[in-house]
This record gives structure tokens, sequence and C-alpha cells, in this order.
């Protein structure tokens, strides 16, 4: 049993018949009252965002979650196949459990959540930023670069994305996977 003296970003709980993750916390020694700490947590079964305050020394469960590195095989009716590194098991994984399944490619390498107590996957975390190639975009048009415009792009996934326009078909382009927008050109 840990207190709120234990929190950290990343920490897995268990509150509210639910396991959650520490988004960001925030302790708060007010000059009158007690001392409470303010945190935000993303729940792992449904992804939403919620903000709940613990008094300080508050007891929390801790939930014992381990991440393996898998890597992305295919897509079927049964879901996304990855394979353990390690053990080279193979897992079927809900797309909704993968944080931007739309960005998966062949051979790419994920985070797996899986809670150790009840051997279960909780979900699947791409890197923050990942490589793609364009496949189809109008070109762009001389002397069209004066403002922050943009135009849609499909990419070898097949997602579609806004990109500046001196972005050319067959570039490499880095995706930020957290809200699926264009990074930066990859040189």
């Amino acid at each position: 049993m840990a207190t709120t003296a234990d929190i950290k970003n990343g920490l897995v709980i268990e509150f509210n018949h639910d396991l959650f993750s520490i988004v960001e916390f925030q302790h708060v020694k007010p000059g009158k009252g007690p001392a409470f700490v303010r945190t935000k947590l993303k729940s792992l079964s449904t992804g939403r965002v919620i903000d709940n305050t613990f008094s300080a020394g508050h007891k929390i469960t801790t939930a014992r979650v381990e991440r393996h590195k898998y890597q992305y095989l295919y897509k079927d009716d049964m879901g996304h196949h990855f394979m353990d590194s390690e053990t080279y098991d193979q897992v079927p994984i809900d797309p909704k459990l993968i944080n931007a399944p739309q960005f998966l490619k062949d051979g790419d390498e994920v985070e797996v959540l899986i809670h150790v107590e009840e051997n279960k996957i909780l979900g699947a975390e791409l890197p923050q930023y990942v490589n793609l190639r364009v496949v189809y975009t109008e070109p762009g048009l001389k002397g069209d670069t004066a403002t922050n415009a943009s135009k849609p792009a499909e990419l070898e996934t097949g997602a579609t994305i806004q990109v500046p326009l001196f972005i050319n078909q067959d570039e490499l382009i880095k995706v930020d996977t957290k809200n699926g927008t264009y990074s930066e050109r990859v040189k």
C-alpha cells in the first residue's frame, strides 16, 4: 500500500474499480488547511482523463504494470497482431487499446502495457514520433509559401494528415502520434 508521497508521472493505480495512469500531479500546501495532491488520471480501459484531488497521506493502491517491446506484424478481423521481441509469442490487440493505430506499419516497435496480476494487455503505445512516407499529395504551387497554409497528404499506412505546401509525394516525414500532426521533414 502506497501513499500520495509515492505519486509520480506514469504510476498506475487502482481507483474507483479501474486502473488509472497518472498523467500529471501537483503537491499543494496552502497557507491555511491541510496539504493535498491534485492529479490528472487517465483510465487505461476507456482512455478518459479525469481530475482528482487526494488529501496528503491518503493511501493508494498501486497496480503492477510492466512494459514490453512488441513488434507489429499485421492486421486482420481479430485485430492488430504483435510479436513479443523476447519470447516470440504472438498476440492480437484490439485497435481501441492502441494509442494511434492509423500510423502503424509492418515491423514497427511498440510498448505494450501488461497488468501482471491478471496477465491482461491494457494497451499499446507507439513512439511519440514515427517516420512515414507520403504516398499521395497535390503538388504545391510556386510562390504559395508566404502563408502558413497546409494540404492533405495520404501516408503509406493509409492515414491522411495535413502537411505544409512544400511537402511532395514520396517524401519521408515525421508524424507526432500523440495528436496526429506533421512535425518535420526527415532528411
